[in-house]
């Protein structure tokens, strides 16, 4: 169908600009994994079946410095807590696929296809199922594969990238791109304040911790933000 392959292929030119970080993002974690002491094929299975980075990286450092399972477990879990948020935000989009279908998209949820899709759904509003499907689909095929490659390159050519080219610029960048153009109301500028900032002053607490209690805090003050605002509209109709 013309409307399928053109939001297929208009999610692939939205997604191909992210390789740009997600390249060097794959290629630095491939490098970290495998200085923690990693083999190659335990840090493709991590990027494998894990496929979410930044839990990714906070995991890796965790059990580098041989902090207890639980913390890691619980460490990765609440990083990846946003993926949970993802998929209710995108519920009522693609909630009307086959189950199976749903369970791949699942897997294939990750920071940037739920950026551009929930933009892209709220833009079209009339987009299709099919549509719909496409475009996310689209995003997924610049994105997915080169966080498998860029962490193959990475674990087995590590030694061999120079210092000088500072990989870890990736990090940051890449949630900075997801993040800022998300942050269109109070209540998410708020819980962004709270979380950065709660982070830092948190920083002493053992095992990166204070990264759960910083996410805490910043979904409380988010939600609360969100029920004052919705309080004063009411009163105020």
């Amino acid at each position: 169908m013309p409307g399928t392959r053109s939001a297929f292929w208009r999610g692939m030119r939205e997604g191909a600009p992210f390789i740009l970080v997600v390249a060097p993002f794959g290629l630095l974690f491939g490098v970290v994994a495998t200085e923690a002491g990693f083999n190659l094929t335990e840090v493709m299975a991590f990027s494998i079946f894990v496929i979410a980075g930044a839990s990714q990286f906070a995991a890796i450092q965790l059990m580098a410095e041989n902090t207890p399972t639980l913390i890691v477990i619980a460490t990765a879990l609440a990083v990846n807590l946003r993926m949970a948020m993802y998929s209710a935000a995108l519920a009522p989009s693609l909630g009307g696929l086959p189950f199976w279908k749903r369970a791949v998209m699942a897997y294939f949820l990750v920071d940037q296809t739920y950026a551009l899709a929930a933009i892209e759904y709220e833009n079209r509003p009339r987009m299709s199922l099919a549509e719909k499907t496409a475009f996310f689909v689209g995003v997924t095929v610049p994105v997915c594969p080169i966080w498998y490659v860029s962490t193959y390159v990475g674990a087995t050519l590590g030694e061999a990238i120079p210092p000088e080219y500072a990989l870890d610029f990736a990090v940051p960048i890449t949630f900075i791109a997801i993040i800022s153009p998300m942050l269109r109301t109070p209540a998410h500028l708020a819980a962004a304040a709270v979380s950065a900032v709660g982070a830092v002053v948190l920083s002493f607490l053992p095992y990166n911790s204070g990264l759960l209690v910083a996410a805490v805090l910043a979904m409380a003050t988010g939600a609360t933000v969100e029920t004052l605002l919705d309080r004063k509209r009411g009163r105020t109709a």
